[in-house]
């Protein structure tokens, strides 16, 4: 394995530690993969994300419904397939308040993107870990991840990764 999938290794199991005790085992891949996509999302958006800012501005403006605003705000990505209109990311949402803050932030990216955490019942995990008081724990480890397509462009670096992920969750399942 090369250094940075080590490195990737290394995060999984880091959050994977902190969640020992508070949660099941199965419970493990529900919480650490959607974490995994939010930072990657976001540091896939790092380069456009000036450009939407500034587009919301403008699009708010217009009165559009949800449809309408989302073309717009999409011509600003650049050609990616989501966005995110939030100010916020992960290393600004604070220690107080920071379940509330992280919630804006995943209702901030666009629809498609709003489902996959859906899809995973992310809400009510961070309901949980927020209640255990490891949300911000848990923030502050997967913030400092590189998950930029700089760090994670190699589609062998990226599939030994979701290997990892994969033997997470099927680790739970035992």
């Amino acid at each position: 394995m090369s250094q940075s999938t080590n490195n990737l290794a290394a995060y999984i199991w880091s959050l994977a530690d902190l969640l020992r005790g508070d949660f099941k085992q199965s419970q493990y891949g529900r919480i650490i993969l959607p974490f995994t996509l939010l930072r990657r999302l976001e540091c896939v958006l790092a380069d456009t994300k000036d450009a939407v800012l500034k587009q919301v501005e403008i699009v708010e403006l217009m009165n559009l419904p949800e449809e309408g605003q989302e073309k717009l705000l999409l011509r600003a990505t650049g050609g990616l397939s989501f966005y995110n209109t939030s100010p916020m990311d992960l290393s600004k949402l604070g220690e107080s308040n920071i379940k509330a803050n992280l919630e804006k932030y995943i209702q901030s990216f666009s629809r498609d993107a709003r489902e996959i955490f859906d899809h995973f019942k992310f809400a009510e995990f961070i309901g949980l870990l927020n209640d255990a008081n490891l949300l911000y724990k848990i923030v502050q480890k997967v913030r400092l991840t590189d998950l930029s397509p700089a760090a994670v462009s190699d589609p062998s670096k990226a599939n030994k990764f979701a290997r990892v992920v994969f033997d997470l969750l099927a680790m739970g399942k035992n």
